[in-house]
């Protein structure tokens, strides 16, 4: 035994005792077609995705939010179908040979804020933004190709949507039309009178008893172990910092830039040889205007086919190696300052490119980046201590599945505890779903154990076990006798305006008209003319109504009746309909109309070729992991 004992002590201190628990298991939550949508994509989308649902919804409503409601399997299911479309856009640009353009996704790139400077892009900001949030250049431009990608081909199916003059016609008579109608309102009654008997109550209070449930709770003790606040005592000597210094010195050596203009012809027609003589031609008749003295920046507003710096007078700012095509890059690293290049051909045409400035490599010295090297030092020493140390509670909160005591004295740390909380969640370390979804799993919950390490944040991780449980119970009648004898009261008082209601709409139309019935029950006509879809008066709900009916016919009358909410109801009869007329639109209000109306049929037409392609597709849904995942 004990030799048995020490060759499983000796496997856990080289492999850890994660890789004795971890099972080699497909971990996708989605194949489509020949590629996999891994846990970790979907975990990445689903929390951007709820974060930025909660951070609107707190905009609009200006309150917590909840993000259980994010918890759903139709809400997962939702991130998921976006997530499986775009892969499908994308294996259908591969099976296309669709790329896209280096140019493009430069421009792109160069245009988000975050990487500007005073205006303009910056190289080294650029560099120091994905540094901090853990990317390279080479993954970040990856993840931005895709994110182009998938909008190539949905972008050209769009544009073919075309709105035809009858399409449009058509769309301004509905979108004008107006409406006359008349109403009668039906009041909420007064509150039903009669005794409510204890009986009444005993019976109405077993149906609904659900209703009054004080739901199960739970309080957890638990240990938190967060890398922020880790107090790292290690200062390091310069040499230590040396020779970081020198291992990293390639990431404080800035490349040679150079600054320049260009002036872009494009190839016309389809592309064919005598399109390509006539570019080239154009190309060079613009080198020979330039070398003659001809403004550069002035020609390139004239000239260039290039709208992103058109109106810049041709300038792409500056420029490092392997931002452009290899054409484009040689042609521009050759020249010297102040020179023009002659045509380069790359994929998107004919260049004339100056060189304006070039600013030459620099390697940042060891005292100017010794504040960053400390920096860092202290970073990644106290990453190593919590790693050591998240490595450890795991371990002993594994081996001692009935207790957090031991690791709290041995990592020193101290053992806190929640109030009692439902599975909603609670206050302080509760409010986290990750936390009340572990308390409430069956291993803590039912087995009694320790939880798995819960990730709170970034190197924040705590380990819970049940401190108290109080299953769901039911409030005592005598607690609620008077909410039930009140909820008694306002359904008889439904259910009497609901069958007055019922009543009178069922007399319509057959034996009387709105005005007999509003002289036999004393009810108040009201009347609505010329009423558009979204007018918001008299009520919303009677508005939908009205466009909700057929129009009336000569002999025949048409009503509604509607609820308006509270218990009062309204009868409704449309008397006219009158289409809006075109022919009294002018240019600009009829093109603004076929504007709207084309954008909806983009997204209409995009949409059903995004679900052909899908269709097509082969796609496979794991739903236990996918309903495994929470924010």
């Amino acid at each position: 035994m004990k030799i048995v004992l020490g060759v499983i002590v000796l496997g856990f201190s080289f492999f850890g005792i994660e890789s004795y628990f971890v099972a080699n298991t497909n971990t996708n939550v989605a194949k489509v077609g020949g590629s996999a949508i891994s846990e970790q994509e979907f975990t990445q989308r689903y929390n951007r995705t709820v974060q930025a649902e909660m951070q609107r919804m707190k905009q609009q409503f200006g309150a917590n939010v909840n993000a259980s409601m994010f918890q759903t399997p139709e809400f997962k299911h939702r991130v998921l179908d976006d997530l499986v479309n775009e892969r499908v856009l994308l294996e259908t640009n591969d099976k296309l040979g669709i790329v896209v353009p280096v140019e493009r996704l430069r421009n792109e790139i160069q245009k988000i804020p975050a990487f500007q400077n005073e205006g303009a892009f910056d190289k080294d900001q650029y560099k120091q933004v994905l540094a901090a949030n853990g990317m390279s250049p080479q993954s970040f431009e990856d993840d931005m190709r895709k994110d182009i990608g998938r909008t190539l081909l949905p972008a050209q199916i769009a544009s073919t949507a075309i709105a035809t003059d009858a399409e449009v016609d058509a769309y301004l008579r509905l979108r004008d039309q107006r409406r006359d109608f008349r109403y009668a309102k039906l009041d909420k009654p007064a509150a039903a009178q009669g005794e409510v008997k204890d009986d009444e109550i005993d019976a109405w209070y077993k149906q609904h008893q659900a209703e009054f449930m004080v739901p199960e709770r739970v309080a957890v003790e638990y240990l938190e172990l967060d890398a922020s606040k880790l107090e790292i005592d290690q200062k390091p000597d310069d040499n230590v910092l040396k020779e970081r210094y020198e291992k990293a010195k390639s990431r404080y050596v800035s490349a040679e830039q150079r600054l320049a203009s260009h002036i872009l012809v494009k190839v016309g027609g389809k592309g064919a040889p005598e399109d390509q003589k006539a570019a080239l031609a154009k190309a060079e008749e613009i080198e020979k205007q330039l070398k003659s003295g001809k403004d550069f920046a002035a020609l390139a507003k004239q000239e260039s086919a290039d709208l992103g710096s058109k109106n810049q007078g041709g300038d792409l700012g500056w420029l490092d190696r392997g931002t452009t095509e290899e054409a484009f890059e040689t042609a521009l690293f050759a020249l010297g300052k102040g020179e023009v290049s002659q045509p380069v051909l790359t994929s998107e045409g004919y260049h004339v490119i100056e060189l304006r400035d070039v600013r030459p490599g620099k390697t940042r010295s060891f005292d100017e980046v010794k504040p960053d090297l400390l920096k860092e030092y202290a970073d990644s020493e106290r990453e190593r201590v919590y790693s050591d140390k998240a490595g450890r509670l795991t371990e002993l909160t594994y081996q001692n599945p009935s207790t957090l005591e031991t690791a709290a004295k041995e990592l020193g740390l101290t053992v806190q505890k929640t109030d009692l909380f439902a599975r909603t969640g609670g206050q302080g370390i509760a409010a986290n779903p990750a936390v009340a979804k572990a308390a409430f799993s069956d291993g803590v919950l039912v087995q009694n154990n320790n939880s798995d390490p819960i990730d709170l944040s970034p190197n924040h991780i705590a380990v819970l076990r049940i401190a108290e449980h109080k299953p769901a119970t039911p409030k005592p009648l005598d607690e609620v006798r008077d909410v039930v004898r009140t909820r008694i009261v306002a359904e008889r008082t439904a259910k009497q305006a609901k069958d007055r209601a019922d009543a009178l709409y069922a007399q319509l139309g057959k034996d009387k008209t709105l005005d007999t019935l509003a002289a036999s029950d004393n009810l108040k006509i009201e009347e609505q003319k010329g009423i558009g879809r979204d007018a918001a008066t008299p009520d919303s709900r009677l508005v939908a109504a009205a466009f909700s009916m057929a129009r009336p016919a000569q002999d025949k009358a048409s009503y509604r009746l509607v609820d308006l909410g509270g218990d009062s109801y309204a009868l409704v009869q449309l008397t006219a309909v009158a289409d809006g007329d075109p022919s009294k639109l002018d240019a600009k209000t009829r093109e603004a109309a076929r504007n709207t109306l084309q954008q909806q049929m983009s997204m209409s037409v995009t949409r059903e070729f995004v679900d052909a392609l899908r269709k097509a597709t082969k796609v496979s849904i794991s739903e236990s992991k996918l309903q495994d995942q929470s924010p």
